[in-house]
């Protein structure tokens, strides 16, 4: 039996004529950072869709846990633990961050999302919400509206949003994307001290970033993985260099 906590078997989608995945495999372990890069266009983002639920591939198969999830709707995934961050919602600006969280908290068992309740239920969400504010850095601004954080801090809050779901795994949609570099620095640590304790598939273009974090990385070029393999691996790659059209970033 496969130890692997997410396994892609030959996913293929197509648009039309256009196939966007193209048997694509792979796998990912339980206390791994596994990053998925590729020039823009190469089907990135339709896979992480096809990993999370938001699309269903034309054929191949998505196992989770040993389980096959390929038709299982996306929010039954992200219950049994398979989160996804930066995507998984959007935040509220007018609510606190921590009420951001809380929605998340409340969204993992099922509520109806009645904002009366008992104190006892209340305080529950709150501790809950307020560890994986912890988790990620954000405590002290658990009280402020969402709509005053710095984009860093917003990054930080939709990774909280997805902690609060109690996930096995995570799927990062370019965590990055738009942060300064002491911002990012910040997502940098909190993203490797996560590999103790989920599983990780990366999509960024952050290449010192991939770098510093992945334990191994997976190239994906017009739909179809064309290497795979730890860092080292990667860098030597001429296949990836000819990918990246010369670019000097794999050095």
């Amino acid at each position: 039996m496969s130890d692997a906590l997410l396994e892609l078997r030959n996913l293929r989608k197509a648009f039309g004529g256009l196939v966007v995945t193209d048997d694509v495999s792979l796998d990912l372990r339980q206390g791994e950072i596994h990053a998925l890069i590729g020039p823009n266009g190469a089907g990135k983002t339709t896979l992480i869709h096809q990993i999370s639920g938001t699309l269903t591939p034309d054929s191949g198969a998505v196992l989770f846990a040993g389980r096959d999830v390929t038709h299982m709707p996306m929010a039954r995934r992200a219950r049994a633990g398979l989160a996804r961050s930066f995507q998984i919602t959007s935040i509220v600006p007018g609510f606190t961050t921590l009420a951001n969280a809380a929605l998340a908290v409340q969204a993992r068992s099922g509520s109806s999302f009645r904002f009366f309740r008992p104190a006892g239920q209340e305080a529950a969400l709150n501790d809950q919400a307020m560890a994986a504010l912890t988790e990620v850095g954000l405590e002290r601004r658990a009280g402020v509206p969402a709509a005053v954080l710095s984009h860093g801090e917003k990054r930080q809050l939709e990774l909280a949003i997805a902690l609060a779901m109690k996930p096995r795994l995570l799927l990062l949609d370019e965590p990055l994307a738009g942060t300064g570099p002491e911002e990012a620095e910040r997502l940098l640590r909190i993203l490797g001290a996560l590999r103790e304790r989920y599983g990780v598939l990366l999509i960024e273009h952050d290449m010192p970033a991939v770098f510093a974090l992945a334990d191994r990385i997976s190239v994906l070029a017009q739909g179809r993985v064309i290497a795979s393999g730890t860092k080292d691996e990667i860098r030597a790659n001429p296949v990836v260099r000819e990918a990246y059209l010369g670019e000097d970033e794999l050095a």
